[in-house]
């Protein structure tokens, strides 16, 4: 059964985006600059399992109907007409505007069943402001990165609770293939061996190795079928210190480095043997925690190491000591040049995946705070004690949680380390990084006048 979706919201919160990135192609364009789109336009969209027709819309805004923007505002309200379930697009970064609260009022009276899609939510800052969104009456807000192709399965699932009738055909239609491939991101900095590791995994001299340092310039693709499963390898340029970043081409390469962190879902760190966790390695580390992707460490070269007893161990020690952030992250010792310890790599790869994707059930989730705020409870400021209300899961990718409290700029960084670390080891969640936002509970109370006897 086919449906529709009209994707709406104000200028320039990535829709266009979003069309493309459904549709597979480059069909609407995109810029920087609002009001780019102005027609609707049509394509057959592809998310999971489901095919349907998703329409552009242009940009929500107040204007005349006789004006430009009054015209291409009738059209939107056409395609919400027309469409079966509405994508209500917002810019996370930038909170809902008055103007997303005018039209989320519009897409409400049309009694359409509405997705509410919190765009651009990569990043810190956007996790925090996507709470805000619940404020729009449309639910709870889906976050995703269109241009990042991230959030695309939640995506999927709250389209299917939407529209639950005319999504059940083609769910319940065999499957045609198999899950997508895993994308992987290897990074490091110059001359650690990341497409010599290639070439080895793919069994083949696909890419260009040397001694020099930074043959490679662009983020390259592979594709790979490794023990059943499939991956889509980046092989990336070398990542060096700002100041030594110099060139123009090597600025770009850089650039391109940096989007191939943005673009995968697992990314391994390659360190040097003889040079592991060299400043610059941990600088790496820190930029894919703060991306918030999965992270495997691979210590290349291991033929040419000193085989002692519980060098692997003393390597983990380091991890620990350096990654202070990345608690227990997987580290597996190789050799791109005798494929050395390759099988332990993918399945590194595979677990750290898995950890990355995790939903911790919300019945475990609440027992085991109850537990660790009982064990430690959180210390009293100013003579007040703090009070910490519950904990829910946001989101996956990583695993992101929201942490419902009083004063909540008062609850010590020490205290939420405990509570993370905590977390990683009651649910297994070994390396991956974890969000924890910070939320203080409104207060029913506030803003009520006193009763009067």
């Amino acid at each position: 059964m086919n449906f529709t979706v009209a994707i709406v919201g104000r200028p320039n919160v990535g829709k266009s985006t979003l069309f493309n990135r459904l549709v597979g192609r480059r069909l609407a364009l995109v810029d920087d600059r609002p009001g780019v789109t102005r027609d609707r336009r049509e394509g057959e969209a592809h998310l999971g399992d489901l095919t349907f027709t998703v329409i552009d819309t242009a940009g929500l805004e107040e204007a005349a109907p006789e004006s430009l923007p009054g015209r291409m505002r009738a059209q939107t309200e056409t395609a919400i007409g027309q469409a079966d379930a509405i994508f209500f697009m917002m810019d996370t970064r930038a909170g809902p505007t008055p103007t997303d609260r005018a039209f989320a009022q519009v897409v409400r009276k049309s009694g359409k069943p509405t997705v509410l899609i919190a765009n651009k939510s990569e990043g810190r800052l956007a996790e925090e402001r996507r709470l805000e969104a619940y404020e729009l009456g449309l639910g709870e807000p889906v976050a995703i990165s269109a241009e990042h192709n991230e959030g695309m399965s939640d995506l999927y699932d709250a389209l299917v609770e939407a529209l639950p009738d005319k999504t059940r055909e083609q769910r319940e239609a065999p499957a045609r293939e198999g899950p997508h491939p895993i994308r992987v991101a290897i990074v490091g900095r110059p001359n650690a061996g990341k497409s010599t590791l290639i070439n080895r995994l793919i069994g083949e001299e696909r890419l260009l190795t040397g001694p020099e340092a930074g043959i490679t310039r662009d983020s390259i693709a592979v594709d790979l079928d490794y023990a059943g499963r499939k991956f889509q390898l980046y092989d990336t340029a070398g990542l060096r210190r700002r100041s030594r970043v110099e060139e123009k081409l090597e600025k770009l390469s850089v650039a391109d480095a940096l989007n191939a962190v943005r673009f995968a879902e697992v990314v391994v760190v390659l360190l040097d043997v003889d040079n592991a966790f060299e400043e610059q390695d941990q600088r790496i580390a820190d930029l894919v925690e703060q991306e918030g992707r999965a992270i495997v460490i691979a210590v290349n070269k291991w033929d040419l190491a000193e085989k002692k007893a519980g060098a692997i161990s003393k390597l983990r020690e380091q991890a620990g000591e350096k990654l202070t952030q990345l608690k227990d992250v997987p580290l597996v010792a190789v050799s791109g040049l005798t494929g050395e310890g390759l099988d332990r790599l993918m399945q590194a790869i595979v677990d750290a995946y898995e950890v990355w994707n995790r939903r911790v059930p919300t019945a475990a989730l609440n027992r085991w705070f109850e537990q660790a705020v009982s064990a430690h409870p959180p210390p009293a400021v100013s003579g007040r004690r703090l009070r910490l209300n519950y904990i829910t899961q946001a989101k996956t990718r990583p695993p992101s949680f929201v942490l419902f409290c009083t004063r909540a700029d008062a609850l010590p960084d020490a205290y939420k380390r405990y509570l993370l670390n905590s977390m990683r080891d009651a649910f297994d969640l070994p390396g991956t990084p974890i969000r924890l936002t910070l939320r203080e509970k409104d207060n029913p109370f506030k803003g009520r006048a006193k009763r009067k006897h």
